[in-house]
Parts: structure tokens; sequence; C-alpha cells
């Protein structure tokens, strides 16, 4: 295929690349897409997300009685960040989270509205945090779902680049691999690669490294928005912060598909670029094998709300604040400390019906396809939504039962490396739990933070259970759920300015060369620090991806 000469060149279709993209065409500018998938994948993981994007004092927020400030959110953002690196490897990550908690207080929703995005009433509460209000997580919900989900955020920016391809500004390499950046004196003047064989399979599936031709391309201007590591499990595990954690997982599934194999981080490295905060790095605790997958090892993450009681692999029952849907890592650091690298969910029919709420755009096809009617029979009506009925009946994390002695012999079953759930003691902790049911007040903080959650509008009609008793039959079916770690984002990566250059070892701005979205921590090589207060990763690609095409616009 000849391509024009472009302006510059994206290397990565993902949505950071599509929002870097559609402001270069805006800007009249040639840009030349590269990406390693066919077109199918166009827009990358985004396309698999729920679509929660994080806004600060948004009307939706308003309407639902939730007071939110600027301060606040960046009271939040602080404590959850963690920064301690602010004369290296922070600067620049400490910078953009200003900056973006800035954006989502002020121009975010207003620049989405205008390309036509929109958010489902309903604000949720995620990370709701480790118990201080300095420390990490969201002080009120702050997590606004895409009316639409993933494919929705895909589609307001792929849109108008499709266009762009029409009248000329944009073409697309597809099957086209980068393997080398192109420095002559000290500037990156364009890229080389392989052209892979072509492809046919649909989104998302893994597909062949078969080398059919070699190509070098150059532009004054290119963008990298490769994307992270999440299925690179040698390179996770390389990386793993086992000081901070515990030891890597030895069992991990993937949250995204294979393609995402970080391979371009090193490739700018190599290049001069400068990689910092390599050990930070964000994973689920929740995470449950696909019974029907698209791509290899493929996880699912539940995301629960606060009521079902969490045990380790061999059914101690977590301390505060490790609850679900309350602080990730600080609970990752827990479950692996026990020397096992999964824990357990125990329910009732009555919690996961009201409560379990699936990751994907495909476990959510009411929110994803927009229809209003099926999302409040799905939502409101009797039942768990049919996803998650489905993983119940399929799904081989699941176990059912209607005594707790079947279910302890079904949780057995299903242990990993020798560990064992005692009949005795699950059952005092548990008892010892319902006991505290029987008032509105409790001295069990997870019951407390039940009763919090529920003074929240949303949460009180769609998405906590009325306090009830583990026990009681008339809840049931008893559940327990085998949790794995399932592999997600990527929190460090390639340092760049506020206007998304790629930055040196020594400080300077690498000339020709930007880089947005995961591939660059979101922003800065780490805009989030430790800790992610979610609907922020999307965010971040938007933002991250519109400072590298207005800066290359701007000349």
């Amino acid at each position: 295929m000849d391509f024009v000469d472009p302006d510059a060149i994206v290397v990565g279709a993902g949505l950071a690349g599509l929002v870097a993209t559609h402001e270069l065409v805006k800007a009249g500018r040639r840009v030349l897409m590269l990406d390693q998938e066919n077109r199918a994948n166009l827009g990358g993981q985004a396309f698999w997300s729920l679509g929660g994007l994080f806004f600060v004092d948004s009307p939706e927020q308003r309407r639902m009685g939730i007071k939110d400030s600027r301060e606040l959110a960046w009271q939040d953002w602080l404590g959850s960040a963690g920064f301690d690196r602010l004369d290296g490897e922070d600067h620049w990550g400490h910078r953009w989270a200003q900056a973006y908690v800035d954006f989502a207080a002020g121009e975010k929703r207003a620049y989405l509205h205008e390309l036509g995005l929109r958010s489902v009433p309903i604000v949720g509460w995620a990370e709701r945090g480790s118990g201080s209000a300095t420390g990490h997580g969201n002080s009120v919900p702050r997590f606004h779902l895409t009316w639409g989900t993933g494919p929705e955020v895909v589609r307001v920016f792929a849109e108008p680049v499709l266009a762009g391809e029409e009248r000329g500004l944009v073409q697309f390499g597809f099957r086209h691999r980068v393997d080398e950046l192109v420095v002559e004196d000290g500037v990156v003047v364009g890229v080389r690669g392989a052209v892979l064989a072509p492809s046919a399979e649909a989104r998302g599936v893994k597909s062949s490294r078969e080398v059919v031709d070699e190509f070098e391309l150059r532009a004054p201007a290119v963008v990298v928005s490769s994307g992270g590591i999440g299925h690179n499990h040698d390179l996770i595990r390389e990386i793993w912060p086992t000081e901070r954690l515990g030891p890597a997982p030895k069992h991990m599934i993937s949250g995204v598909p294979a393609h995402v194999d970080g391979r371009m981080l090193k490739i700018t490295e190599d290049a001069g670029g400068n990689i910092v905060n390599r050990d930070r790095l964000w994973a689920y605790t929740e995470g449950i094998h696909n019974w029907d997958p698209i791509w290899p090892d493929h996880a699912i993450r539940i995301i629960p709300g606060p009521s079902s009681l969490w045990f380790d692999a061999t059914g101690r029952r977590f301390a505060s604040p490790n609850f679900p849907g309350f602080d990730s890592l600080g609970t990752m650091k827990a479950i692996l400390a026990t020397g096992y690298d999964y824990s357990w969910f125990v329910l009732t029919q009555t919690i996961i019906e009201k409560e379990f709420a699936l990751s994907g755009s495909e476990q959510n096809p009411d929110v994803t396809d927009k229809d209003i009617a099926f999302m409040v029979k799905s939502r409101l009506a009797g039942g768990a939504p049919g996803p998650v009925e489905a993983f119940k009946e399929h799904g081989e994390d699941f176990v059912v039962a209607d005594s707790l002695r079947e279910l302890v012999d079904g949780m057995n079953a299903l242990g990993r490396d020798g560990a064992v759930v005692s009949f005795d003691e699950l059952e005092r902790q548990i008892v010892a739990r319902d006991r505290e049911v029987d008032n509105a007040f409790s001295k069990d903080i997870q019951l407390m933070a039940v009763h919090n959650a529920r003074r929240s509008r949303t949460d009180r009609l769609i998405r906590v259970a009325k306090p009830h008793k583990i026990l009681d039959p008339a809840h049931g079916p008893l559940i327990a759920v085998r949790l794995n770690i399932l592999t997600r984002k990527t929190l460090g990566g390639l340092e760049t300015n506020l206007d998304s250059q790629v930055m040196r070892p020594d400080g300077s701005a690498f000339p020709g060369l930007y880089a947005a979205g995961e591939v660059a921590g979101f922003g800065g090589g780490g805009v989030h620090g430790y800790n992610a207060l979610e609907g922020t990763f999307l965010g971040g690609c938007i933002f991250s991806g519109r400072a590298a095409g207005r800066a290359i616009a701007r000349g």
C-alpha cells in the first residue's frame, strides 16, 4: 500500500491514538495510523471497557444530591496517588494529575458532550477507599457510566477519524507492526517494522504474527499510543512490586487481548525515550475466568457492591478496609500475604441480584446497545442480569449451594495449592456477622459501610442490597466465587511533558516523539501515582491524546 507523506504517524489505533488523530484532522493535518491488528480492532481495549468516566461536580452528580468539588477531588487524587518521587519520576505525573483534575472538573464533560457522548443519569461509587479522608479512595460517587459503554467512547472519536479517511487526511496501515523508531541527529523522523500476514479474525481474537514484508515510513512527528503490558504476564512478573504488594501471583488471567504486549515501551526506550515508575501497575483481585472467552486467558472482573463477605483462600475473613469495591491494591497485598493468589466472595442470591456488575461492554448489553427498556427490565426487575446469571450457571469459579456445608465442599473442590476452607471456622465468622444485622447500627465496619453506602440514592436504588443474614434461607441459595488476580493496566510508562512529548533520561524533550494513553502512564509516565480512582483510564487516554494532537497541530 502506498502512503502519502503524513504530517504525523500514530502508532496504535486505540482510544488515545484516535483522539490524537481526531485533533490533527480538525487542524487539517495528514495522519498515518499504524496498528499490528486488523481494522476490526479499531479503538483497541477501550472498546471492551465499561465506559466509566471520572467527572467532578457534574450535573449528574448534582441531580443525585452529590456535592463534589475540584478541591475534594484533588485531595482524593493526592491521597490515592501517594506521589513520593516529586524530584524525579513523579515530576511530570504530578503536573499531569493537576491538569487532569482541572479537566475533569472543567471542560471534559463539554468536550465529550459536543462529540455526542452521554452518561447514564446515575453515578457509581468506585474505589470507596482505605478508611481515611486523606488516604486512597473517592470520597463521593464519581463513576459516570457512558450510555453505550466502551463502544460509544470509541465511536465518538472513530467517526470523525473515519470521515477524515474519506477526505484523504487519514490513512490506515493495519497489520503494520512497528519494530523500531528511526532517529537521525537526535530527532525521531519515522518508524520501521514488519507487515504481518492479513488477518480476518474478529475483534479481540489472537492473530497470526507471520511476517510477509517490511516497511520504513517517515513523518515530522511520531505518536506512540500502543497501550500497556496487560497480556504480557512475563513482563508483569518481572516488574511486579514484590516489596510493596507481595509475591507475584502464579496464576493470572488477562483482562486485555493478546496484542496488549507492551512491545513499544522497550522499542521507545531503546531509541532514547525515558520510562518511569515501572513498578506501578493496576491489577484487580476480583477476576473470574470467562466461560465464553474471546482471547486467551480471558478474564472478567466482578465490579461488586459492598455486601459480599470476603475470605482468603483458607476461609479467613479479611480485615477492614478490605471490603468489596474499597481498595483494590490494599486488598491485593492482603491476599498475597496469605501465601495464595486467590480469595473468595461468599454471598446470597439477594446480593448477587443487586450488587454484581461485570466489567466489559459485552457483559452489559442493555447499556452498550442503549436499550432503555431492556436496561430497566434487567436492572430493576427481579433476578440478576442475564450475563451475571450466565456466569453463575457456567462459570468455573462459581459454587452455588442450598447449605453452608455443601458450599464449603464446593469451595474446597475448587481450591488451589493445597488451600482448605474449614467449615467450622467459616460458619463461626458468618454467624457472628449475621448477629450484627438485627440492628441498624453495628460494630462490624463492613456493615457500617453498607449502611453508609445506602445513603447514596444510586446505591440504595440499584446497587446495594438491604442488609440481611447470609445464612437466612429466604435470601438463598448461597454462592461462593473464587476470585483470581486479573491483569489490566500499566500505571507507569513513557515520561511525557504536558504537550505529550516524550522525555529523554536527561530531562529534555525528545524532538519529533510523542506518547499518549497507557504507554505513557496515561500522562507524564504516571498520572495515577500508585492507585487509580477508577473512571480515569479512558479519561487519561482522551486527555493525553488530545494534548499530543493539539501540540503537533500547533507545529
